[in-house]
């Protein structure tokens, strides 16, 4: 299948159609990605919200970082009820040509540069792009790759971190949460109303 050769050679699917078919990346994005009936299909997450509500932001900065075009990735966000709760965004820019995307170092570098990252060292980061938590790992990022439920596990690991809920995050880095210890014990939580 094309978009599957497509992602695996260039990162992201748009790069081959623009690089092999002259495709505007700009008019793909409003009559693909901004036009996807995504109402429907994702709904608010209040365990999303709950955990990254829980982030104690004086440790950690919440920066979403995708391959998207920033329409695309604000809407994904912003109807999963989060959209408040990060500082910021990296987002692959179709506006400018050639453009880059995960996993290519560039992109590393635009993300850190953007989130004011005082160094590789400092960045976390879970995706669940096997390639992407691969380079960012191997840049010195603290990685986890997120698992999808019905994903088999991968032969070698792509990160120090493996998981298969983002609720994980909590034992894995327990100094980032609110309302867990430094020795990754749970603390109270105020009752959800």
């Amino acid at each position: 299948m094309l978009h599957m050769k497509y992602y695996k050679d260039y990162g992201l699917a748009i790069s081959g159609l623009v690089m092999h078919h002259k495709v505007d990346p700009l008019e793909y994005n409003r009559e693909v990605d901004d036009a996807l009936p995504l109402d429907g299909l994702i709904t608010p997450n209040p365990e999303l919200r709950e955990l990254l509500e829980d982030l104690n932001t004086s440790k950690v900065k919440p920066w979403l970082f995708t391959n998207a075009y920033v329409t695309h990735g604000l809407r994904v966000v912003k109807l999963l009820g989060v959209d408040d709760l990060f500082e910021g965004i990296t987002f692959c820019d179709y506006s400018k040509l050639p453009f880059i995307c995960k996993p290519h170092p560039e992109m590393y570098d635009k993300a850190e540069r953007e989130a004011g990252a005082v160094s590789s060292q400092s960045c976390y980061f879970v995706d669940d792009s096997y390639l992407n938590c691969l380079h960012a790992q191997a840049r010195g990022w603290t990685t986890a790759h997120l698992l999808e439920h019905d994903m088999p596990e991968p032969l070698g690991r792509a990160s120090k971190y493996q998981i298969r809920v983002l609720e994980s995050l909590r034992s894995i880095f327990p100094h980032f949460f609110k309302s867990t210890s430094a020795d990754g014990t749970a603390q109270s939580r105020s009752p959800q109303l």
